[in-house]
């Protein structure tokens, strides 16, 4: 039986089969048997990071250090609330911590801390600690973006839609226009998006 270790771009952690392009963490959010109970997170650097980091193998449960998780695409990443590592994925977060910077007319790049600080108010409901959305015209979304569309998860590309599974993104849609749809990527991360920060897509989506 799988892991509970796979993330949603609902901010979801289940059990399932499908494998990624990341890995990231969020602290450590399971027990000594390997479960994890109803915490979703210890810190609030909500980081992904390189799935093989100098060769190096590591247990992704060890006892009281930190749960690895697993993303299908820097895209579920992003809309989960996560960030790229600073470490294991310095130019990819100097890169962000840039465009971050770029959309918000900042003169320097901010640290990791008000990174985390912004994104964790923006992705999660205090009261129920469920995943925190927004509301927006579909045209106005950058390239990279996740949406809820018809009820399920999708990315938006090249100004159409395509649905998110594990097995890969579905053929694009092209949607009506003057749409409002369900954002889930936090706005932090879509300022990051406007401003040209190109996120790790998989494959699938390019496809058809």
């Amino acid at each position: 039986m799988p892991l509970q270790n796979r993330v949603l771009p609902s901010q979801e952690i289940v059990a399932e089969e499908g494998r990624g392009l990341l890995m990231g963490n969020r602290g450590s959010l399971h027990s000594r048997d390997r479960r994890l109970g109803t915490t979703r997170w210890r810190s609030k650097a909500w980081i992904c990071c390189v799935l093989d980091w100098k060769g190096i193998q590591r247990d992704p449960m060890p006892p009281g250090r930190w749960t690895a998780l697993f993303f299908f695409d820097e895209a579920v990443a992003l809309a989960a609330g996560h960030r790229p590592c600073a470490y294991c994925r310095r130019r990819d977060f100097l890169q962000y911590a840039g465009a971050w910077a770029a959309g918000r007319g900042l003169d320097e790049r901010p640290r990791a801390a008000e990174l985390d600080a912004q994104l964790h108010l923006e992705r999660v409901e205090p009261r129920t600690r469920r995943q925190r959305t927004t509301i927006a015209e579909l045209a106005e979304l950058p390239d990279g973006a996740m949406i809820s569309y018809d009820g399920s998860p999708a990315l938006v590309l090249d100004q159409k839609v395509r649905g998110w599974s594990w097995e890969g993104y579905a053929a694009p849609v092209e949607p009506p226009g003057h749409r409002q749809v369900v954002v889930l990527t936090p706005p932090a991360n879509l300022v990051v998006l406007k401003a040209g920060f190109t996120p790790l897509l998989h494959p699938s989506a390019f496809g058809n």
